[in-house]
């Protein structure tokens, strides 16, 4: 693990390999080990793979305040950690929040993608125009919402909500290790808090050009927080002929840990495409 600084940011990262660039972005629990059946099998198929600690998670910085986790943060994280390691072009993989940050860099940085894969999660504007069954499942990002009340929820009695919410994580007492530290707890849920207000059940979409990289969607059939329907109507939002819609069957939300060889192959028949 290498410490970058991005900014006013340090982000803990791994960087292994000399070929084509992939750059892994984790969501919400986790941290770049989230990845690492992925990295295995990028590096042996001759991928460079660039794996960061998000801020706000693992080992990299926790700066205060919501407004340190608005999308244009992330973005420069990212632009910065390219920058920083001399990449001018990568293929970007995401999953959860971290996909919902590949769409948004997809789209306002295009010259620096080469193509983009998203897991679980779909076009900004997709995810909320995928209707009532959506909202039902995205549930606990109003409950993330209130400053204090949500942590207390989460780790109340030895975590145990947080456990029964996330019972499918086949990491979730990593995930819960890393969360206890003095202020991670927050410094995560501030990615829900700066990006979906409660107003943002009720504005409109994202106005966002369309995704001109090749782009490969991917829900598996267990997600116990996404809607197929929220990734397939992503395909509006990418250019004509560039969008790819795969189906990983019998996975939980964590298909990169449930089902990772079929996720490797996904990804490795895709991004040597």
């Amino acid at each position: 693990m290498t410490r970058i600084p991005v900014g006013a940011v340090g982000l803990e990262v791994d960087d292994r390999g000399s070929g084509a660039p992939v750059v892994l972005l984790h969501g919400w629990p986790d941290a770049g080990r989230l990845w690492r059946h992925q990295v295995d099998a990028l590096g042996a198929a001759g991928f460079r793979t660039v794996t960061p600690d998000l801020r706000g998670f693992g080992q990299s910085d926790r700066p205060d305040g919501v407004e340190a986790y608005g999308l244009p943060s992330l973005v420069a994280d990212v632009q910065g950690l390219l920058d920083h390691l001399g990449i001018e072009r990568a293929h970007v993989v995401g999953h959860d929040w971290g996909a919902a940050l590949a769409w948004v860099f997809a789209t306002l940085v295009p010259d620096r993608v080469e193509s983009l894969v998203a897991l679980s999660v779909g076009h900004p504007a997709s995810f909320t125009g995928a209707g009532l069954e959506q909202r039902e499942k995205s549930w606990y990002m109003l409950l993330f919402q209130f400053d204090g009340i949500a942590e207390e929820w989460l780790s109340k009695d030895d975590w145990r909500n947080m456990r029964e919410f996330g019972a499918s994580h086949p990491d979730l007492e990593a995930a819960i290790a890393d969360l206890s530290r003095p202020g991670a707890l927050t410094a995560s849920l501030n990615w829900y808090r700066a990006n979906v207000p409660p107003e943002s059940l009720v504005a409109d979409p994202l106005d966002l050009p369309p995704v001109q990289v090749p782009t490969m969607g991917v829900w598996s059939t267990g997600d116990m927080a996404l809607t197929e329907q929220s990734m397939t109507g992503s395909e509006a939002f990418v250019a004509d002929g560039r969008w790819r819609y795969e189906r990983v069957e019998g996975a939980g939300h964590w298909m990169q840990l449930d089902a990772p060889d079929r996720v490797n192959e996904l990804l490795l028949d895709f991004l040597k495409g």
